[in-house]
């Protein structure tokens, strides 16, 4: 289930405590590539990028965000999200497209974010659709309201001594965990810092596993 189910699905369980909580927010990149969602900037599939198998009637999708929403809209969830530093040009760029004709697929969304974006920009190390697709998924299925509602749903049901464990992968998500620690810590007073900094991998992780450089781990114990 969704994390921020955790709360409904451990009641249903009849699971009344636990002694501890580990939430890895890393993503799988092999599922995300096949699943024909959109999730790829590398193959030509709907823009949906929803964790549904597919939309449902009244459901956000990135094509409705790309299509319906406001230049502005756009931009914060590019900027908030994706932290893209050419947000505002790629947003300003989306609606000029789409009133010659609706955005409909990943291919056409790459090319307008290719036209977006300078030269140097698009020969960087990581692609140069990578963070507008991160931030229409995360915008697409509430990401960081997820995480949140299924932290906020743990912590009270930690047994003295439990701990909670987060994984994050990119500093959007890190800012927000680093944030709920701290008012549990602080005004709370309900949980105590295990780890005062964030552990990130070692040079023998990042040899085994290469994509675990952005990877930062947090903990709480209860109090």
């Amino acid at each position: 289930a969704n994390f921020r189910n955790i709360g409904e699905e451990l009641k249903r369980l009849e699971v009344a405590n636990i002694d501890g909580a580990l939430f890895d927010l890393g993503l799988s990149s092999t599922q995300l590539e096949v699943s024909g969602r959109g999730f790829s900037f590398q193959r030509d599939e709907p823009l949906w990028m929803t964790f549904k198998a597919k939309p449902e009637e009244g459901d956000v999708t990135a094509e409705i965000i790309v299509n319906r929403w406001s230049e502005e809209n756009i931009t914060a969830i590019l900027r908030g999200f994706g932290e893209e530093r050419f947000a505002r040009s790629i947003a300003k760029k989306i609606v000029t497209a789409r009133k010659e004709c609706p955005l409909r697929s990943t291919g056409e969304l790459v090319e307008v974010i290719r036209q977006a974006t300078p030269l140097r920009y698009q020969h960087g190390r990581t692609h140069f659709a990578t963070r507008t697709f991160q931030a229409l998924r995360m915008a697409v299925n509430d990401e960081l309201g997820a995480i949140e509602r299924g932290i906020r749903s743990v912590v009270p049901l930690l047994t003295t001594g439990g701990r909670l464990a987060v994984i994050t992968f990119h500093s959007v998500e890190d800012r927000l965990v680093k944030r709920l620690f701290r008012e549990f810590f602080q005004i709370d007073h309900s949980v105590r810092q295990i780890t005062k900094k964030p552990l990130t991998p070692n040079a023998d992780e990042l040899r085994k596993n290469p994509r675990a450089r952005s990877a930062k781990l947090r903990v709480v114990e209860k109090l």
